[in-house]
């Protein structure tokens, strides 16, 4: 997967790349409602026979404009390349967002980046999409400034779920809120995945049979306290399955900072200092505040027997999902 970072030396994009179809948004989470975008401009490529790619921002806007409230990420940058590559895109551009940037009007970004950088063939994003300084551009001046420029545009009505509900970032990051991860992953299309570095813990966990796969994710992940049924991906690729907790593990370290624990089925070895992937497909139950370490070996033992009967019967959702947690 290629990933293009915007710079201030204008470098030039691959020519192979070059009048591609390009799905514009910041499509965090890349749940059900970007992929009716994403796969659009995925089909306009194939019938075109050009490249598909992805023009996103980096870092998030608010976390520009409002720094002290840091947005919870449902997909890292790191991750929403990896969910892109498994759709099928050819290169993901993360254009650096800064204030500079915001100032840009409609008229450059169409310009400049659209025609100038990227030679845009056709450009395909949700119905509402507005850019340029104070959202000047919107869907009319986005199709009109494509007739003049020489390239398509392809606008995509919101996607509603089952239900006939709209699927957004926000509901999603409120269902984690609440631990309900089950219903996340019908609105994302894959499981609710997170990507750290294996860290150094007390190792309790080791002394009781349950050694574990520490990780501190970002301080603004909303994700509700508790265990939960996971699946977990080495750097290397391998896959395995395990039970996670999440939280201040009130029984032994309730002043301590929260932190991931996963207890890895099936495995030893050392993990230290490997960014793995641990991807949530059920929350068993909160976390509880136990009379003593035995009581807790005991529930941990049954946590352990409800995940894998969990586990046993996991499908992928779709080809995303797939990608992430069965390949």
């Amino acid at each position: 997967m290629t990933v293009f970072h915007r710079n201030e030396t204008r470098d030039p994009l691959p020519e192979r790349l070059h009048g591609g179809v390009i799905a514009i948004g910041n499509f965090d989470g890349v749940h059900r409602g970007h992929q009716s975008v994403l796969n659009r401009a995925l089909d306009e490529a194939k019938g075109r026979g050009v490249p598909g790619l992805v023009l996103t921002f980096e870092p998030h806007p608010r976390t520009v404009f409002r720094p002290d409230q840091p947005v919870f990420r449902l997909t890292p940058a790191p991750l929403k390349a990896r969910i892109l590559e498994g759709m099928g895109f050819g290169a993901v551009i993360e254009y650096p967002f800064d204030r500079t940037f915001s100032e840009l009007s409609a008229s450059d970004f169409i310009h400049r980046i659209l025609r100038e950088w990227l030679h845009a063939s056709h450009v395909v994003t949700g119905f509402d999409f507005h850019f340029g300084k104070g959202r000047e551009g919107g869907p009319a001046f986005l199709m009109a400034a494509g007739a003049q420029e020489g390239f398509g545009v392809t606008l995509v009505d919101a996607f509603r779920d089952e239900n006939a509900a709209v699927i957004s970032s926000s509901f999603i990051r409120s269902l984690l809120a609440e631990g309900d991860v089950a219903h996340a992953a019908g609105l994302l299309g894959y499981r609710y995945t997170v990507e750290a570095e294996v860290i150094g813990g007390k190792k309790l966990g080791r002394t009781l049979g349950y050694p574990t796969a520490n990780m501190r994710l970002p301080a603004e992940v909303e994700l509700r306290s508790g265990i939960y049924a996971v699946r977990f991906r080495r750097w290397d690729g391998s896959l395995y399955d395990g039970v996670a907790s999440f939280g201040r593990r009130p029984t032994v370290d309730s002043d301590g900072e929260a932190l991931l624990e996963t207890f890895v089925f099936d495995f030893s070895g050392d993990l230290y200092g490997e960014v793995c992937a641990v991807s949530f497909f059920g929350h068993l139950r909160d976390e509880v505040k136990f009379d003593g370490l035995e009581p807790l070996m005991v529930q941990m033992r049954e946590d352990e027997k409800e995940a894998r009967a969990l586990l046993s019967g996991v499908r992928p959702l779709n080809d995303i999902d797939r990608h992430i947690n069965f390949v």
